[in-house]
């Protein structure tokens, strides 16, 4: 199963929490060693911000370089996570990742709709099942107003039951096209944003290190503090 070899959802915000966490502590003692003049503090936490712009600079470059390899691989997990949905009684962490990607970017599929027609359980059922989590309210409504018995269900993951295989109530529009879109159209302002935390980086590492150059060769301070 491609959950054992790809990082879960549950990791990546263990380590995102642990990075914001690292973040503030060494904005402390950023703080703390130009309250106390301690140079040591001061040069420690221009060291660390000139680390972190230097990461986020090469990931940036990589990610644009490497962006039709990961297009690419992300493509491939996806599909992976599509063919195994709904194996196994309980959902991974990928299963609910996708639901969620599905249901809030309205898109079902990587690339169509169709891709779910390789699902395992889909393919091996008699019922008419489509993915919950793609559902699409309007088509809903407009293929049950011929049975008024028909219920909306309320379910937002795992598998829904429809009367025609060929007319799932589902998003025609695979997830990639959606985030492809929405990565261009808000291009300006992603790219604003990083330059303006870069900015914000270059600036606090120049103030960090004019206050260590300007601050007295004193480390006594630093036991006194302690």
């Amino acid at each position: 199963m491609i959950g054992s070899s790809v990082p879960t959802l549950k990791v990546w915000s263990y380590v995102f929490s642990g990075v914001g966490i690292l973040t503030m502590l060494l904005g402390f003692l950023g703080c703390l060693g130009s309250l106390k003049e301690i140079k040591c503090l001061l040069g420690f936490y221009f060291a660390f911000l000139l680390l972190l712009f230097s990461a986020q600079i090469t990931i940036g470059v990589l990610v644009y370089t490497q962006r039709n390899s990961l297009s690419t691989r992300l493509g491939t997990i996806v599909e992976s996570v599509i063919k195994d949905y709904g194996l196994y009684a309980n959902q991974t962490d990928l299963e609910e990742g996708w639901d969620f990607a599905q249901e809030k970017m309205q898109c079902c599929g990587w690339y169509t709709p169709d891709d779910w027609m390789k699902n395992q359980k889909i393919q091996n059922t008699s019922v008419s099942l489509y993915p919950c989590s793609c559902r699409n309210v309007s088509a809903f409504h407009t293929n049950s107003s011929a049975n008024s018995s028909t219920e909306f269900p309320e379910a937002k993951a795992g598998f829904c039951t429809t009367g025609a295989r060929e007319k799932w109530p589902v998003y025609q529009t695979g997830c990639m096209n959606t985030l492809q879109a929405f990565l261009l159209n808000n291009s300006i302002t992603i790219v604003g944003v990083c330059i303006g935390i870069a900015l914000l980086e270059l600036f606090v590492m120049t103030l960090s290190m004019c206050l260590c150059r300007n601050l007295d060769q004193n480390y006594n301070k630093l036991a006194r503090y302690s």
